[in-house]
């Protein structure tokens, strides 16, 4: 019990009660424990702790939690616009933290963060699975290894489709004060795929954007799927009484705190783009189109690296209405084959497990003691802070029409005295639980 991780999880929605609750205690027990739950509605936390199994006791109040309970990490999995608050406060108490994506929604709430994680001399991590998924693992080996040369632009283009994508706006996500936008949001974990492939930052980002199916676009709306006269004819429809988990997480909650997990996605208030595009330059000249769909009828994405050398594709196909092999295909194109095969098609099969087997294998690295990271996957404040740094540029450029450099945004985040205390951070902590 004494080399346990005694943890605290802050924010008891799905993410929180299962990756981070539920499935966290399943296979990482050994290595873990849960001491509190916090959460602003006690009913929600109540049922989630019945389905994590836990018997860890609930807070509404973080502070009176911090102090009471003395965790040495805290998870938090509260919406986004909130993660500041309660990251500073988890690591001015002496506690590690890991914070869902994105790490904040502003540059003033990044800085925060670092400042604190400065100050304190505590560690965050940011939730990054998909840089642990075997398929992009593979490509992060094959770019390291020149397969095709210095690499000089990536096509990367994702796509949501009409249960998932229309999921965002159903949510709070669908406000830009609360998850700063899809480009914020969802996009954060794309922009740190990239920054993670290249093994650099981004510079310069152009970006358009557009509501062009939800929100006001819609042809009628209700106060929320479950009152809504237009049910029988609504394309995005959500009965959320067929679904045992999401009724029980929130719909008797929701008397508590007025949150709806059905809202409809037509609400005139929606604010955020649901169609956007993105051109970013990087610090090492790599050029990336970039896009995100949300309404697709697949849902998965294309990603490929041009090169001096050749070129690496990978169309991933993650839900889509015909049948795929249980594998991804990863192709290497040669510009000179010179003795080797001008096409290789690498088959990654899929593994158990969130993403591919991605969230196993985060967690692996975060609380299995002695995994090596020679792929640099278990991200930090600076790379969480980066992903969204780029996604409030893509936004703010989409809003204004002009290009936006993120070191205008942020430019102590670039100066060579931060960069320089980051990478000594990062190495400082590589062996640390």
């Amino acid at each position: 019990m004494d080399d346990k991780r005694r943890f605290a999880l802050v924010g008891t929605g799905n993410r929180g009660t299962t990756m981070w609750g539920r499935d966290l205690l399943a296979g990482w027990r050994g290595f873990v424990d849960l001491v509190a739950i916090a959460d602003t509605n006690a009913l929600r936390a109540e049922r989630a702790r019945t389905m994590i199994a836990s018997n860890a006791p609930i807070y509404g109040n973080v502070d009176a939690m911090l102090t009471e309970t003395r965790p040495d990490l805290v998870i938090v999995c509260t919406p986004d616009d909130t993660h500041d608050d309660i990251v500073v406060k988890a690591l001015e108490s002496g506690a590690d933290v890991i914070t869902e994506k994105p790490m904040a929604t502003t540059v003033e709430k990044i800085r925060r963060i670092l400042d604190a994680e400065e100050r304190t001399g505590q560690r965050v991590d940011v939730s990054f699975n998909y840089r642990f998924a075997p398929t992009a693992a593979r490509i992060k080996e094959l770019i390291n290894a020149d397969e095709i040369g210095r690499v000089t632009s990536v096509d990367f283009h994702w796509y949501l489709d009409t249960r998932h994508g229309a999921d965002y706006f159903r949510r709070w996500h669908a406000y830009a004060d609360r998850s700063g936008s899809l480009f914020v949001h969802k996009a954060t974990h794309h922009f740190d795929l990239l920054n993670w492939y290249l093994d650099s930052e981004p510079d310069t980002v152009s970006a358009f954007a557009e509501l062009q199916m939800y929100g006001r676009k819609g042809p009628f709306r209700g106060p929320r799927c479950k009152l809504c006269p237009h049910k029988k004819s609504c394309d995005f429809y959500l009965d959320i009484g067929a679904d045992p988990f999401l009724d029980a997480l929130y719909e008797q909650p929701s008397e508590i705190d007025g949150y709806f997990r059905d809202g409809c996605v037509f609400r005139e208030d929606i604010d955020i783009p649901d169609t956007m595009v993105a051109n970013i330059r990087y610090h090492n000249d790599v050029h990336v189109s970039y896009s995100l769909n949300t309404f697709q009828p697949i849902e998965g994405h294309h990603i490929a690296f041009n090169g001096t050398k050749g070129r690496i594709e990978l169309r991933q196909y993650e839900d889509q209405p015909w049948e795929t092999p249980p594998e991804d295909v990863i192709l290497l194109v040669r510009n000179f084959p010179k003795g080797q095969p001008p096409v290789e098609r690498i088959k990654v099969p899929h593994s158990s497990g969130g993403h591919y087997g991605g969230d196993d294998r985060m967690r692996n690295m975060i609380f299995k003691p002695g995994i090596a990271d020679p792929l640099g996957q278990r991200a930090g404040a600076r790379a969480g802070a980066l992903s969204v740094l780029c996604g409030i540029a893509a936004l703010e450029s989409s809003r204004s029409g002009t290009q936006v450099r993120l070191a205008d945004l942020m430019p102590d985040l670039f100066e060579e005295r931060s960069v320089a205390r980051f990478a000594a951070q990062s190495s400082a902590s590589a062996g640390r639980r």
